[in-house]
């Protein structure tokens, strides 16, 4: 891709826009980009800072190298973490990160590069799709350490995979195979043999490029308020504020006339 703009303010977080899209790469792969408060403060303010830029349809979310997506909270960095008062703000924090995610206005991409275990799995189930590579594996481990999900990855599990399946996800501790992850929905696609994460990403996000902004926008409120259950009737006014917003651009009459004319043509 062209038009790549790169910011190198961190080089914990990599924050790229690539012609419409916004990437941002943890880049810790030495610690298997594990999500250290920094880190955590870092995603949430990326993704703060471009809510409004109308240049950008969608966001992707990525680790640095091909072993960890993100390996979970930091355990060297939240070792002083003791007292109740303390992980309650500590999880507050991380919450707020995730919830930047969430509250995009726009198509998030996971793109599990390796494994994506313990918060590094909330963090992943947080973005709107999930795109794997061939070897990444996605576990709700945190049972492993006799803690429970912290960062709000519980409900957004459940909403996923259902009550049933996100309990036997979270007792078990299973770390899920891509094929299981598909079966599950908490993959929505995996690279085939041989294929590039570069590749997988393009072949993914190429019907969403050709939208405006603001249709990407408009279909990403719904979708979102329904995941914050929100009722029929208030998804039916955001559905109808977004195609007046729509409706009235003119990108829409643009292929209202470009449809009308092949069908003159033929």
């Amino acid at each position: 891709m062209e038009g790549s703009q790169l910011s190198e303010q961190n080089q914990i977080v990599l924050v790229e826009k690539k012609e419409g899209v916004l990437f941002i790469t943890i880049n810790r792969p030495e610690k298997r980009n594990a999500l250290a408060r920094e880190v955590l403060s870092l995603i949430k303010d990326t993704f703060n800072a471009y809510r409004d830029d109308q240049s950008v349809k969608l966001a992707v979310l990525t680790g640095a190298g091909d072993k960890s997506f993100a390996a979970g909270g930091d355990l060297h960095d939240l070792y002083d973490v003791r007292t109740d008062q303390q992980t309650r703000e500590m999880s507050d924090e991380a919450f707020q990160c995730l919830e930047a995610v969430r509250q995009f206005p726009l198509p998030v991409i996971a793109v599990l590069n390796g494994d994506a275990l313990g918060g590094g799995s909330e963090l992943a189930i947080a973005c709107d799709f999930r795109l794997a590579a061939a070897h990444a594996r996605i576990g709700f481990i945190q049972g492993k350490l006799n803690i429970t999900s912290a960062w709000g990855g519980g409900p957004d599990l459940v909403n996923l995979v259902g009550a049933r399946q996100a309990l036997r996800l979270f007792t078990t501790s299973k770390i899920v195979q891509p094929t299981e992850a598909l079966a599950l929905s908490l993959f929505d696609q995996v690279a085939e043999s041989g294929q590039s994460n570069e590749q997988l990403i393009e072949g993914f996000i190429a019907p969403m490029m050709g939208k405006t902004s603001t249709v990407l926008r408009g279909f990403k409120a719904l979708s979102k308020a329904k995941r914050d259950g929100l009722s029929r009737e208030q998804l039916r006014d955001i559905e109808a504020d977004w195609l007046v917003k729509s409706w009235t651009e003119q990108p829409h009459w643009d292929a209202v006339d470009q449809f009308m004319n092949s069908r003159k043509a033929k």
